[in-house]
């Protein structure tokens, strides 16, 4: 079938599915091609290759996200071969989330992200997948990262993309110094 004609999207909420829904390793598989790689860029989890992979959903991704993860949409844009897909990646973090926060213990504390996945696929099946999000966040909102001085925000990331009203520049202290200069 012709890549224009495939309904990509489709092909990536089925993928989804199957990682969050049914939590199913052999199945999220099953939508990929035989030698898929998965790269999550802030931690460098993932796997390259069939096994590797399937050995990393088995064990380290679909049955270590918590109960109340969700994901929230926020945009989507669909390629001739690719997927770009914004969301809102919510959970409490009850449990090791070997993939997301390798070797942390849980915290109990709820946390909210900005992700980013972006999604190639060859022919009717997803080939690799780059997953970006902001870790500093994430280790703010659980409470390994004082961010007192430092450029980093915790959940008002979240807040500020379902928000625009929100204020912007409110980590750049120069800002204030700006306001009425020519511009």
């Amino acid at each position: 079938m012709d890549e224009q004609q495939l309904d990509l999207s489709a092909l990536w909420d089925a993928h989804c599915y199957h990682e969050f829904e049914t939590r199913d390793a052999s199945a999220t598989m099953a939508t990929m091609v035989d030698e898929p790689y998965v790269n999550h860029i802030p931690t460098m989890t993932g796997g390259v290759g069939h096994d590797h992979l399937k050995r990393f959903y088995t064990h380290h991704f679909v049955n270590s996200n918590p109960e109340d993860m969700k994901m929230v949409p926020i945009s989507r844009t669909v390629g001739k071969d690719r997927v770009v897909d914004e969301m809102l990646f919510c959970f409490t973090h009850t449990r090791e989330i070997d993939w997301m926060l390798p070797g942390v213990p849980p915290t109990g504390k709820y946390v909210e992200v900005p992700l980013i996945a972006i999604v190639s696929f060859r022919g009717d099946k997803l080939y690799n997948e780059h997953i970006y999000w902001d870790q500093a966040s994430v280790l703010v909102q659980i409470g390994l990262l004082d961010p007192t001085g430092l450029p980093v925000a915790g959940v008002e990331c979240a807040r500020k993309l379902l928000d625009k009203t929100l204020p912007s520049n409110t980590l750049m202290k120069a800002w204030a110094t700006s306001e009425g200069k020519p511009v």
